[in-house]
């Protein structure tokens, strides 16, 4: 970028500079700013036995162990999911109808609160896991020039955790503690929405700064007069930077548009710098100043072609 901007001020005549740098991406909010509030209903042992039949005390005993107390978030919400459709298998069962008056009330009320928790469940096991910041980590550089391998090899974690959510009520689907925790750690593997972010935001820079230029252009005696303009080729890998990014952020968008909205410092950060629909997004500022850079192209070589008697 560096490079086509200096070619086009010496096509226009203008002394060779360097083009400022961007500064860094803001850092991702703390994880106790990501993190919903939740509670939890206290149960006495008793109160638990007496819902045996609903095949939910083992797993009840093995998350308020040691070990599941410590466990990742995104285990927390396969221990609340299956205890929801073990809550609400029971209840659509032959055990619920056995259930003495006093427990079947207690069944209805816990499956009712565990329904409502849910959705805050699986926002926190996405936005509050380490991998997930670790992908907007500061820590970070720019994508090596017209590299998006990196996209194809972290796309299908987006894809796979946005379905999870969207079928989390759904009994059909059984979600494998495995699978989840192999796309977690692909999104763990390098930082890539950082590194694309820091990427369009390093683009836009120069591109605009180019544009700058291009508008000191707007007439004939703007133009060099001691030889035809020719204005550098664009580096090849500008308009597959929008595309790559806009299926990034895109894929993002529907992930998190499958959660519920997040804690404000969250939803502002992903107005900020995420959303593909922002005017302050990154990936929205370099696809004006790539739009507004080749009509200028287009307004600067009319203007300063020559013209014959």
């Amino acid at each position: 970028m560096t490079r086509y901007y200096q070619a086009l001020e010496k096509a226009l005549g203008q002394p060779t500079s360097d083009p400022p740098a961007p500064p860094n991406i803001d850092a991702f909010p703390r994880k106790r700013d990501l993190l919903l509030e939740t509670t939890e209903i206290r149960s006495g042992l008793l109160d638990v036995y007496a819902l045996r039949g609903c095949h939910i005390t083992n797993l009840v005993a093995g998350h308020n162990n040691q070990l599941g107390k410590v466990a990742p978030l995104s285990q927390q919400w396969l221990y609340e999911l299956k205890l929801w459709r073990l809550l609400s298998e029971c209840w659509q069962g032959e055990p619920s109808q056995k259930l003495a008056k006093e427990d079947r009330n207690r069944l209805s009320h816990l499956l009712e609160f565990k329904t409502r928790q849910l959705p805050t469940i699986s926002y926190n096991a996405l936005v509050g896991s380490d991998e997930w910041r670790s992908n907007f980590s500061r820590a970070s550089t720019p994508l090596p020039p017209g590299d998006f391998s990196a996209i194809d090899e972290q796309l299908p974690a987006l894809h796979y955790l946005t379905a999870a959510v969207q079928q989390q009520y759904d009994p059909n689907w059984q979600p494998e503690s495995a699978t989840l925790e192999s796309h977690f750690e692909r999104l763990q593997q390098r930082p890539l929405s950082a590194e694309l972010l820091r990427t369009l935001m390093l683009a836009t820079t120069v591109l605009a700064d180019s544009n700058t230029l291009l508008k000191g252009v707007t007439a004939p005696s703007s133009c060099p007069s001691d030889r035809p303009l020719a204005l550098p080729k664009p580096p090849d890998w500008l308009e597959p930077l929008r595309e790559q990014a806009g299926t990034w952020f895109n894929a993002m968008e529907t992930l998190l548009d499958a959660h519920v909205a997040g804690t404000p410092d969250f939803v502002l950060y992903r107005r900020t710098w995420l959303s593909p629909g922002s005017a302050t997004s990154p990936l929205t500022r370099y696809q004006t100043a790539l739009d507004e850079h080749f009509q200028l192209r287009q307004q600067v070589t009319r203007i300063c072609q020559p013209t014959f008697p």
